[in-house]
């Protein structure tokens, strides 16, 4: 039986592994685009601003010996509002359930204050729980006598460096967790790579190109939500509601004479229509919902698993 034949067998064998890894790490050192990197196509969205991860995300890397769920979460920082609280939970819900935390670290900043406020949280959280560090950026690296002050922050099991927007040190990284893994099923098919559906991952790719288009506090202060996905065997009919909080951020996300939104449409729909390997139709409409951030009826509506306070 080929490598190939061997992926897509149900047949897996007692000696295959499968499991949980939490991808964690503060806003900003690479998480999802080393996530991108390991299962080979863009499933979760990426911005060299901070906190542009605000749900976790599943990205499922499938071989004939192992199958590994990646956590993508938020990154841990302190939160400021209901939303940033939730990305919290979010992460932390994320250490609580994995076989393996890998921790990704800035190979090309100082360690951070974040970083040893991480440490302590993961020895708190998840005390038992095995770590892999993952010096990322490691290309951004001239001087890599620190590299002693990231290893010095944690017990780990192993230690990689990697670059994942060249994809470099990936495969190292798959041969080091594979090992570590438990002994278990496959959960997903083979040819599976996200958990998550193509209406999330839409909204997803419209607020990065508002992420990368926009400045202050409007990549934020801002949340899609689709409102018709409709595939067509020609076309794919899709309609986003832009919300901000405020008017005067409304007006930024149009711009002058519409230009702003019509450039974030056109890269976006590009985006689109590269996932979706056809032609796409998108509408989108720019609306104030005021504080969203901490209106936790409306953050479930987009869809963030806020849950209801019980009754005293």
């Amino acid at each position: 039986m080929s490598e190939l034949d061997s992926i897509f067998s149900d047949d897996w064998g007692e000696d295959h592994r499968s499991g949980l890894v939490a991808v964690v790490g503060r806003p900003n050192v690479g998480k999802s685009t080393l996530i991108n990197a390991i299962v080979g196509q863009k499933i979760a969205i990426v911005s060299a601003k901070p906190q542009t991860t605000r749900q976790r995300q599943l990205g499922i890397y499938t071989s004939a010996a192992a199958q590994i769920l990646f956590i993508d979460s938020p990154g841990i920082h302190k939160p400021k509002t209901r939303m940033g609280r939730y990305m919290v939970d979010a992460a932390h819900d994320a250490l609580k359930e994995a076989d393996i935390i890998l921790w990704i670290l800035d190979a090309s900043t100082p360690t951070a204050d974040e970083d040893r406020q991480i440490a302590r949280q993961l020895a708190e959280i998840v005390p038992n729980t095995p770590r892999v560090l993952v010096l990322n950026k490691t290309d951004l690296v001239v001087d890599q006598s620190e590299f002693g002050d990231f290893l010095a922050l944690s017990a780990h099991v192993d230690a990689l460096k990697t670059c994942a927007k060249a994809r470099l040190g990936v495969s190292e990284l798959i041969d080091c967790l594979i090992p570590l893994m438990p002994l278990g099923p496959r959960y997903y098919p083979a040819d599976q790579l996200s958990e998550s559906n193509l209406r999330f991952i839409a909204a997803e790719i419209i607020r990065e190109r508002i992420i990368e288009n926009t400045s202050d506090e409007i990549p934020h202060s801002s949340a899609v939500l689709i409102n018709r996905f409709r595939e067509r065997s020609d076309i794919t009919y899709i309609e986003a509601s832009i919300y901000v909080e405020r008017g005067s951020q409304k007006g930024i996300v149009i711009g002058k004479g519409g230009g702003m939104i019509k450039r974030i449409g056109v890269e976006a729909r590009a985006a689109l229509e590269d996932m979706l390997g056809g032609q796409v139709h998108l509408e989108t409409r720019v609306k104030v919902q005021k504080n969203w951030r901490s209106n936790e009826e409306f953050m479930r509506r987009l869809g963030y698993s806020i849950p209801k306070r019980q009754r005293s």
